[in-house]
């Protein structure tokens, strides 16, 4: 009978979405602080439809891409955590794991672990992300 109930609590535990680190980041970040100067101005959906990329405490967002972070583990020695994701684009699902840094009070560093083409001017997953105070998600 205990077996039987520490499996339920086990299955139970791995059904859950796992929690996000405490002290993670907060609030909308995107890749320049003058694309958040432009989603005061405009609407954040508006940068989106653009083709931008916003970074919450969810994941990464665009218009045909998203990554959900489903753990976030903090590191002990740094102002740095270790994100697991999975990432969606039109007919194509992946994992990724991602390191996300925080650099100052408004800006984060993103470097995944996801290859990128090199013929490709696309940078994956990594990059510089901006604080933009004012700007909710839609």
């Amino acid at each position: 009978m205990v077996l039987g109930r520490s499996l339920c609590v086990s299955m139970l535990v791995a059904a859950s979405p796992a929690l996000a680190a405490d002290d993670f980041i907060e609030g909308v970040y995107l890749q320049s602080e003058e694309l958040c100067k432009q989603a005061k101005k405009d609407t954040l959906q508006t940068l989106i439809d653009a083709g931008n990329i916003v970074l919450s405490a969810h994941g990464l967002q665009g218009v045909e891409y998203n990554c959900e972070f489903l753990q976030v583990s903090k590191a002990a020695a740094s102002p740095s955590w270790a994100v697991t994701a999975i990432c969606q684009e039109p007919g194509y699902v992946f994992p990724d794991v991602l390191s996300v840094t925080q650099m100052n009070a408004k800006q984060v560093d993103l470097v995944s672990v996801r290859p990128v083409d090199d013929e490709s001017e696309a940078r994956g997953n990594s990059g510089s992300y901006y604080l933009c105070d004012g700007v909710a998600l839609p």
